[in-house]
């Protein structure tokens, strides 16, 4: 199977960026991995050519005891409801936090500059939600039925640093 232009276009951009992919044999599919503050990534990047389409799909593990997966599955609900941009899903059956988002393009190639910031949005938005499902699983089973879901969602403490720009800024 031939590789579409929209692909092709998502495997440039990485390119520019320096990230490392492989294609998925016989899928318009690429796969590659990060190291966030956090945690370790896995991405996978779907073009969707008949649609002009582009879903970036960012995955870590997380496994949840039972009286833990309800508070798990809370929190990504929640997260869910502060995003303007892609959304959380708990993929109960592979044990894996997954932050998704896509972007329908006018062009059947694809704005690489775009394509980047998908990545990165999906990429911080695991890293942001992982380390509050960590609190999850490290909170003593006694103490559960106190823990807060809305009030772990304000914790900043566990928040990534944010890169510094260090680019010419634009007059106004």
């Amino acid at each position: 199977m031939a590789i579409s232009r929209q692909l092709h276009s998502v495997i440039d951009a990485f390119g520019r960026q320096g990230w490392h992919c492989e294609t998925v044999e016989g899928r318009e599919v690429l796969t590659t991995a990060f190291e966030a503050h956090h945690t370790h990534v896995h991405l996978h990047a779907q073009a969707f050519p008949h649609l002009n389409a582009l879903s970036i799909v960012a995955e870590s593990p997380m496994s949840f005891d039972s009286q833990r997966l309800t508070l798990a599955l809370e929190l990504t609900m929640r997260a869910n409801k502060q995003l303007t941009l892609g959304s959380f899903e708990y993929d109960l059956d592979r044990a894996q936090i997954v932050f998704r988002i896509t972007n329908l393009f006018d062009k059947e190639v694809y704005d690489p500059d775009i394509i980047s910031s998908m990545v990165h949005c999906s990429i911080a938005e695991l890293d942001r939600i992982v380390p509050l499902a960590g609190v999850i699983n490290k909170t003593r089973d006694d103490l559960l039925k106190d823990l807060s879901i809305p009030l772990l969602l304000e914790r900043e403490d566990l928040l990534p640093p944010v890169p510094e720009f260090h680019g010419e800024e634009e007059e106004l």
